[in-house]
């Protein structure tokens, strides 16, 4: 067995590949996606991938869709997965500057189970880690980022420091990430960032889970509709 220096053994990691591409089709977004695993297992990480389009999952806002209307919902199953781990990453190409649509439904249905509480009476993913990998042939890595770490921050995801990592071509038609001619595994700036960015994810994860997650003191939705206002100034109290 290998001496686990991070002591990250214990954590597990789920990567969503948002694709527009069904198995057994190439991914350049994979190849990337694969660069950060290959480290996390390494350290001993459990992870999971999932391909989000390989999968009949409906568009809405609510946690089971077939109870709206929909004929399948593949998504409540494939929760239970994305829910069990510690660290969940995005991973997206570009398409007219922008995350796929495919990354757009993940985080819709993210978004679904948002507004469900933990037992600490916290929203759901309060102590939950958040990142994204970005591949594409225009610019955009940095723009897309900024939109996915939002929501996923928002939904309750801790983000650490540079969060992010991409690889982008030449703007227009061109070699991709896994293109050998492209070069990019070589890349110097990607595989930096893209290490930073999986240690980072594994450390804020293993402080987290240390802790046990936040604290509830001042956070708590539970607490809150129960009366609790801690410090905040509230005129009932006074």
């Amino acid at each position: 067995m290998k001496d686990d220096k991070g002591g990250f053994s214990g954590l597990k990691a789920v990567y969503i590949n948002c694709t527009l591409k069904k198995t057994p089709q190439q991914s350049h977004t994979q190849g990337l996606i694969d660069v950060s695993r290959r480290i996390m297992e390494k350290e001993g990480v459990s992870v999971k991938t999932i391909r989000a389009v390989d999968h009949d999952i409906a568009y809405g806002v609510q946690p089971d869709m077939t109870k709206e209307g929909a004929d399948k919902d593949e998504w409540p199953q494939l929760f239970k997965t994305i829910f069990a781990a510690d660290i969940l990453i995005l991973g997206t190409p570009i398409w007219l500057g922008e995350r796929s649509s495919i990354c757009t439904k993940v985080i819709e249905r993210l978004y679904a189970m948002s507004g469900k509480q933990n037992d600490k009476g916290q929203y759901l993913f309060y102590g939950k880690v958040g990142g994204t990998i970005i591949t594409g042939n225009e610019d955009g890595v940095k723009h897309c980022a900024m939109g996915i770490l939002y929501a996923l921050q928002h939904l309750g995801y801790s983000i650490p420091p540079q969060g992010d990592c991409g690889w982008i071509g030449e703007i227009g038609p061109g070699p991709s990430y896994l293109d050998k001619e492209s070069n990019a595994a070589e890349n110097d700036f990607t595989n930096r960032n893209t290490t930073f960015m999986t240690y980072n994810l594994l450390h804020l994860a293993k402080i987290l889970k240390d802790k046990g997650g936040y604290p509830s003191y001042g956070n708590s939705r539970e607490a809150w509709d129960t009366g609790s206002r801690w410090a905040f100034e509230n005129p009932e109290y006074r």
